[in-house]
């Protein structure tokens, strides 16, 4: 019986673990970067052109996804383990990670790239 328990034991830590793994909730795993400032960012670099952002100007694309709930999704363009770094790569060098998909390369910095997941991250 107590082998039991204990088997029960670790199998429900294991799975709590896996749940959400990859999965970032606001907070979570720190980004660096400044919540404001990368509102700001995103307005200024046009992501609302193609993209739905909750919470910013102008920002009602429908080119690319919605990023409605972003923080809370387990992958990011449908290839990448969403974790900051994954998406410090992606946002300021999608063509890299994937070359010929439809977002561009910006410019973006990894000084903004973390600013901009921030706020992504906030997006529940």
């Amino acid at each position: 019986m107590r082998i039991t328990f204990c088997a029960l034991a670790l199998l429900a830590i294991a799975l709590s673990a896996c749940s959400r793994r990859g999965a970032i909730e606001a907070g979570q795993q720190p980004t660096g970067g400044d919540v404001r400032i990368g509102e700001h960012l995103i307005y200024a670099y046009g992501c609302g052109s193609c993209h739905v952002v909750p919470g910013v100007a102008e920002a009602n694309g429908t080119v690319g996804p919605t990023l409605q709930g972003f923080g809370s999704r387990y992958y990011i363009a449908g290839l990448l383990v969403n974790t900051p770094q994954n998406l410090f790569r992606w946002v300021s060098k999608p063509q890299e990670v994937d070359p010929g998909n439809a977002m561009p390369d910006l410019g973006v910095t990894e000084r903004q790239a973390r600013d901009i997941a921030a706020y992504l991250y906030t997006l529940q």
